[in-house]
């Protein structure tokens, strides 16, 4: 654009010069370059002002294009923040998976469906599913050591709000309940001082048992019915549930209830602890269906090994400062030091305002 009014400005001057005189000479025609200078300095000024609009329509074109650029930058981190937000939704969500996977020095939580998004898990399992649809992968199960305000264990009560529709019990509700349960695997030389003691502070509990013990211990099973005990189902032969099949496992749980019905005429086997505390939602949504509830536990400590005992008395420190509403405790019973502590670990949960319960 400045080249044409250069152009244009070079013409004029130049017509003016033809027109100044037959000889050429312009200093003698003073009008003439007058007018000449006058027509100059206005197409200057001319100039000047086009360029000057052209300067501010480049401006403003360029402010507008700034402006567009902006919104678009602006819609854009609009767009990359909301991504931003769904991935960490989505972290979260992975990192909640992942918390469910902590292994703590007194059992391992591995709660993990993951693998297979498109299994239900407990949370979203209609009544009526079909349990054989659901998830078999393998979880265990340990109380853990983090607790709330109340010394509950938080994955107790995480546990028992995922899996409550199985009819799973990880906790019992907030009242100062609690609620004894022993796993009896074989025989120890304890069972008898246990019944004792439970005899003489008036305390019933459960006892879980395998087909193997009910063989050998006809007696102690005896006493625990008489007594006012529940016996519960531990399976017959003490496998890992998620590693056999549904068939095997309805074998396992029917081969205990028979032979308490036979021998003992006992037909109220209602409470499945699972061997090892291993599961899947499909074991629980089996048991249910046959009419269990499966018990785990909020409390329960290193005590199934006979040969490394802590002694009476860091044992007794040790139960009685797991203390919580609707506790559910394992205890062994070929443990000595359970056997030593049952009756003072009672009298003390009583000092504090605690009663016993049956599940």
């Amino acid at each position: 654009m400045r080249k044409i009014y250069l152009i244009l400005l070079t013409a004029a001057i130049a017509l003016a010069m033809s027109g100044c005189g037959e000889n050429g000479d312009v200093s003698s025609h003073p009008q003439s370059n007058s007018d000449m200078s006058e027509a100059v300095s206005d197409m200057v000024s001319e100039e000047k002002d086009m360029m000057s609009d052209l300067g501010e329509d480049m401006g403003d074109g360029i402010s507008d294009i700034g402006e567009a650029i902006g919104d678009g930058v602006s819609d854009l981190g609009e767009g990359v923040s909301e991504l931003i937000d769904d991935m960490d939704g989505q972290d979260d969500h992975s990192s909640s998976r992942d918390d469910q996977k902590k292994t703590e020095s007194d059992g391992a939580i591995t709660a993990d469906t993951s693998k297979d998004e498109t299994v239900e898990t407990a949370a979203s399992v209609p009544a009526d599913t079909d349990f054989a649809a659901l998830s078999n992968e393998k979880q265990g199960w340990g109380q853990g050591v983090q607790m709330d305000e109340k010394n509950r264990p938080l994955s107790s009560l995480l546990y028992q709000e995922k899996y409550g529709c199985y009819d799973a019990l990880f906790i019992g509700p907030e009242e100062k309940k609690l609620y004894l349960t022993f796993d009896e695997g074989y025989e120890n030389g304890y069972t008898a001082s246990i019944l004792d003691t439970l005899k003489e502070k008036g305390v019933s509990a459960v006892f879980f048992v395998t087909l193997d013990y009910i063989e050998r211990e006809p007696e102690l099973i005896q006493r625990m019915i008489d007594e006012g005990h529940v016996v519960g189902n531990h399976s017959a032969n003490h496998p890992s549930f998620p590693t056999v099949s549904i068939d095997e496992r309805c074998q396992e749980i029917l081969q205990v209830e028979q032979i308490m019905k036979d021998q003992f005429g006992y037909e109220d086997m209602h409470l499945f602890r699972p061997p090892a505390g291993e599961f899947s939602d499909q074991v629980l949504a089996q048991m249910q269906s046959m009419g269990y509830k499966t018990v785990f536990w909020s409390y329960a400590y290193k005590d199934w090994d006979p040969n490394n005992q802590m002694g009476p008395d860091k044992a007794i420190e040790k139960v009685c400062g797991a203390l919580h509403d609707g506790a559910i405790y394992l205890l062994h019973a070929v443990s000595s030091d359970n056997a030593a502590i049952l009756g003072d670990f009672i009298d003390k949960a009583r000092e504090q305002g605690y009663t016993f319960a049956l599940l």
